[in-house]
């Protein structure tokens, strides 16, 4: 039976980086404060010219190059994105595949806020399975600092700009390697929770009425909060219940890099040694759909992840979206 593997993974991180300190000259805040809440110290911030796609095209000609696919035999890019070139349309991934000159694939945007890498790479991998594609570029890209709020302490401290492409291919060698299992849900009742108000057809853009701050992310981080410990715990025992694993059978946990504490509440819930999980918003932020594949990147330069292993990748944010995977790396 055919399955869907990670192939490659290729990321690209702006070259400016914002300690929490120089962060602090500007916002009402300090290192302190933002380390013992968020567990981040750093961010990188895209520079003025740079939007979603070029941050994408970076990434996306790393992970083929790793890979050794040449962009022609791609079927399909998927960018999850929230920060896209333009609002709507055209896609970023239409742009990506120009520059790419990826003119076999087809290109579309995937939103589902910083849960969008893992419902792309679920995605990717029914297609895959579905015989309808062979070659996927899955990419994760945000420059989430044009819509931050920096008079916003709550808000303005956790995000950061990064993109991480990975190559999915069919994979028929029967190694058991691929993308397993996979669970995507979501709560909408909880959409105003993390939202950007204004620019949308509910809420239109009006010249001198449009509240400013209606322009930029607003986040409820106490409903967020809430719900990011309760739907990790359920993708792990989703995860596992599926697969009939046990948690000793599982090397890592690659979380979306939200928030350490969100991490450490779940993991006491769950009795999980924090040390099985992978975290590394403490140099990046929140990446939104970026940061699972940058996590990934960083520990296969690390050695950390071996072939065979069995890792859980998780995803949850706005929409209220949430999903999972378990794959053999």
């Amino acid at each position: 039976m055919t399955t869907a593997e990670i192939r490659a993974i290729g990321i690209y991180v702006p070259e400016r980086a914002v300690s929490n300190e120089e962060l602090s000259k500007t916002v009402d805040t300090s290192d302190e404060w933002i380390r013992s809440h968020t567990g981040i110290g750093n961010r990188h911030i895209a520079a003025p010219e740079e939007a979603a796609s070029d941050l994408a095209i970076k990434a996306a000609k790393i992970a083929l190059d790793k890979a050794q696919v040449d962009a022609m035999e791609l079927d399909t890019i998927i960018t999850a994105t929230a920060t896209g070139d333009y609002p709507g349309f055209p896609s970023t991934a239409c742009i990506v595949q120009h520059a790419l000159g990826a003119e076999n694939a087809a290109a579309f945007d995937l939103l589902a806020g910083c849960t969008g890498f893992i419902y792309a790479l679920s995605v990717a991998r029914d297609m895959i399975i579905a015989g309808s594609a062979r070659h996927i570029l899955v990419i994760g890209a945000e420059v989430l600092t044009r819509i931050t709020n920096w008079s916003d302490r709550n808000t303005a401290v956790l995000f950061g700009d990064g993109a991480g492409a990975a190559v999915v291919s069919a994979n028929g060698k029967q190694d058991g390697r691929g993308i397993l299992e996979s669970v995507l849900r979501a709560e909408g009742a909880g959409a105003e929770y993390l939202m950007r108000k204004a620019g949308g057809s509910r809420h239109p853009f009006v010249d001198g009425e449009t509240p400013a701050d209606d322009l930029f992310l607003s986040m409820n981080g106490r409903r967020v909060y809430g719900f990011a410990v309760r739907v990790n715990t359920i993708l792990i025992n989703t995860l596992l219940r599926k697969a009939n694993l046990r948690l000793e059978d599982i090397n890592y946990i690659v979380p979306h890099q939200a928030n350490e504490r969100i991490i450490q509440a779940a993991a006491e819930r769950l009795k999980i040694p924090m040390d099985k999980f992978f975290l590394n918003m403490a140099e990046y932020a929140n990446t939104s759909a970026a940061s699972v594949p940058i996590a990934l990147n960083e520990m296969t330069e690390k050695g950390l992840l071996k072939r065979g292993d069995l890792i859980i990748t998780l995803g949850f944010g706005a929409g209220l979206t949430y999903g999972g995977a378990l794959i053999r790396w």
